[in-house]
């Protein structure tokens, strides 16, 4: 069943226990325990006889899977997914796991065990297994509380932030960049931290090393084998150190976060390596992520069927490579390099290609990779050029042409299973890896590819009447967007990933549209999760029956948690619009995560990043002139090619009927000094002398 009524009504009637197992798409582990014990018709006939049993995706229902994933955790000591969980009727968990594998082993009850425990302790101990879920569960909301306790104000931004890169410094790995030893995420939370810390300390030796680390990591990745060199795009997390093997699902909200993340490492750089890894990113989703009508689906699988006739799906055979293939579609011999190379030898020599292949056992438990090659770009351009006596400019273009069969090749092979859905918040991630490359590389489809996927969402997962977002759509039949019967209200992080988003459209494009609707949102976010009590917003909307706890995020991890960007949302909205409550919420979700900011600000990085935001102010830029005006545009080139985390950027066209003036009277004073494009920078509402020179602009900034 899925999670629902009838479900519940079912447990109830029958006075059964409930089986929930969550997972996801393109989760390994699901997959097979599917396949092992779902499939196999005994313990199917075990769970239908004494459970009622229902799956749930986690990235449609994140409140469902927070909620019992924080019981996992809490009663096993870790948790992951495929997520095993045993209710009774009335939905209080006492009893769960992770995988199971389904008959006994040296090490592992088998679930059809667990199963039969379960079930024979339900007949015998009823009372007893009821009074056990009640207890959890008040240690449970005990445990999750996060709260602002009296009059606890905003921790110190400066302690934070120190605090925060000593953490960060001391897991970092001075080799290959990164924050552990392995596995090793991409984490783009930390990386934008220690910009924003960069931003604040240049001068100092802690500003060095933080830009250092973050672009040695940025550099690292590029090259390595979590980075698909042949379709573009970037896998889940590396299995190991490297970089090198990956695991290699690609999510949709990775490749939003990253393509932000290396458009500010070129902004800041100024060298162009990263600015290409952004656009290659891009054009991965908008080559395989995208719905025709404008929204961006969430995932691609890691396994596939290795060739046509293959019965069972391998990890990686879509991304994989024998030397011998790589061979025979390089064969050409190379003009200029030493005696008898093949261009397939300079390809194989510049990824790291072995006959035997390069993956090491110990990194492939089940042998799915033997004989095969993940490439990782193995030595610099200069380098491989020396080694076969060529030029770098002649070896890119070989190597390009190297990459382009490969493609080709690979096109031929079964593709992975695609996650048609749309969802909300990882929509918004995207949005804003548009909206922010668009405007760091000055490439104006970019923004507009931006801004269509966000007029979907307004046109698909919005309720014009209710003023609501939805979690998710669907491709259907024919491409057409489906919802499901009955659809998903949005959750906190469809409010904040959106409301940033059309913060950042608004930004690259100076749409007012985009602003206002944000605005709308944050008003709706504040009405629907907001804790009057112990501040921050809840996860989830109250009046849910089915849902034991409304808990809050505490973690930026793969994705930054809702309560922490909402913080720099709430300052910008109230740049854009006068209202200081909005300054005063960031700062009452700060002093509820006061106490974690303070002793291990390395989980909340982008918490920690917001609390310099609130700290410092955000500067106003506005600029005054004509949109379509040459001085204008080269005044806003100026503004997006530098990097300046604490700012909120708008243009004031002097369309006294506009949105932002109606917002914003103090724009009204603000003119255009000897008729040409002027800008201000202003702090709460008050503003410097006019500057008309885009040098002298970018200098301030």
């Amino acid at each position: 069943y899925p999670w629902g009524q009838e479900a519940f009504d079912k447990a109830k009637k029958e006075n059964k226990l409930i089986f929930l197992s969550v997972g996801y798409s393109t989760c390994h582990w699901c997959h097979v325990m599917e396949e092992e014990s779902f499939k196999n018709k005994e313990i199917g006939e075990i769970m239908n006889k004494n459970f009622v049993c229902i799956k749930v995706d986690r990235e449609e229902r994140p409140d469902v899977d927070k909620v019992y994933m924080t019981f996992v955790q809490a009663t096993s000591g870790g948790g992951g997914w495929p997520m095993s969980v045993w209710l009774t009727p009335d939905l209080k968990p006492f009893v769960g796991g992770t995988y199971f594998p389904p008959e006994d082993g040296v090490h592992r009850v088998g679930f059809r065990t667990v199963l039969l425990r379960i079930a024979e302790q339900w007949k015998e101990n009823k009372d007893a297994l009821l009074e056990n879920s009640q207890k959890i569960l008040e240690a449970l909301l005990h445990r999750s509380e996060i709260r602002a306790r009296g009059q606890e104000s905003p921790p110190p931004s400066k302690e934070v932030m120190a605090t925060c890169f000593q953490q960060l410094s001391n897991s970092y790995d001075e080799d290959y960049g990164g924050f552990s030893e392995s596995p090793k995420f991409p984490t783009p939370v930390n990386l934008n931290f220690l910009f924003t810390y960069w931003a604040l300390h240049r001068t100092t030796p802690e500003g060095a090393r933080a830009l250092q680390m973050a672009l040695h990591t940025l550099k690292m990745m590029a090259h390595g084998g979590i980075h698909d060199h042949i379709s573009q795009g970037f896998h889940r997390y590396s299995t190991d150190q490297h970089w090198h093997v990956p695991h290699f699902e690609k999510m949709l909200y990775d490749q939003g976060q990253l393509a932000a993340t290396y458009s500010r490492a070129f902004q800041i750089s100024g060298d162009e390596f990263f600015a290409d890894v952004a656009r290659d990113i891009l054009r991965y989703v908008s080559r395989d992520l995208s719905d025709q009508v404008g929204g961006f689906y969430s995932a691609e699988d890691a396994d596939s069927y290795p060739t046509m006739a293959s019965k069972e799906k391998r990890e990686g055979a879509f991304c994989v490579w024998a030397a011998e293939e790589i061979r025979a579609l390089l064969p050409d011999p190379v003009e200029g390099a030493t005696e008898g190379t093949t261009l397939g030898d300079v390809f194989m020599h510049h990824y790291g290609v072995k006959e035997t292949g390069n993956v090491s056992p110990m990194k492939d438990p089940h042998q799915e990779l033997k004989g095969k090659n993940v490439l990782i770009v193995r030595c610099s351009l200069e380098l491989t050029a020396a080694h076969f006596g060529l030029e770098p400019g002649q070896l890119g273009a070989l190597l390009q042409e190297g990459r382009r069969r490969l493609a080709a090749a690979r096109a031929q092979r079964p593709r992975p299973h695609l996650d048609t859905k749309v969802l909300a918040a990882w929509n918004g991630l995207m949005i804003s890896g548009f909206a922010q490359a668009g405007a760091a590389l000055a490439e104006q489809e970019l923004v507009s590819r931006a801004a269509r996927a966000a007029a979907f969402l307004r046109r698909h997962l919005f309720d014009p009447a209710s003023g609501r977002l939805l979690r998710s759509c669907y491709r259907g039949k024919d491409n057409a967007v489906e919802q499901s019967a009955v659809p998903i209200q949005g959750f906190l992080e469809d409010y904040v990933f959106i409301i940033q988003a059309l913060f950042d459209l608004y930004e690259a494009s100076l749409e007012q549209g985009w602003l206002e609707w944000a605005l709308q949102l944050q008003h709706m976010q504040d009405k629907l999760f907001w804790d009057p009590k112990g501040f921050g917003y809840f996860s989830s909307e109250a009046g849910d029956p089915s849902l034991l706890l409304r808990l809050k995020d505490d973690q930026d991890g793969a994705e930054p948690s809702a309560n922490s960007v909402t913080v720099t949302n709430l300052l910008r909205a109230a740049c854009y619009s006068g209202h200081t409550e909005w300054v005063e919420k960031a700062g009452q979700i700060l002093a509820a995560y006061s106490e974690r900011l303070q002793k291990i600000p390395i989980t909340l990085p982008e918490m920690a990043r917001a609390t310099a935001a609130f700290h410092h102010t955000l500067k106003q830029v506005v600029i005054c002139g004509d949109p379509q005006g040459e001085d204008t545009k080269e005044m806003l080139r100026c503004v997006h090619s530098v990097f300046s985390p604490n700012k909120a950027l708008m243009l004031a066209d002097g369309d006294g009927a506009g949105f932002l003036y109606r917002q914003l009277p103090f724009l009204a004073s603000l003119e255009r000094k000897d008729g040409k494009a002027t800008a201000y920078l202003c702090s709460n509402f008050t503003c410097s002398l006019p500057v008309t020179s885009p040098q002298e602009l970018c200098g301030m900034l």
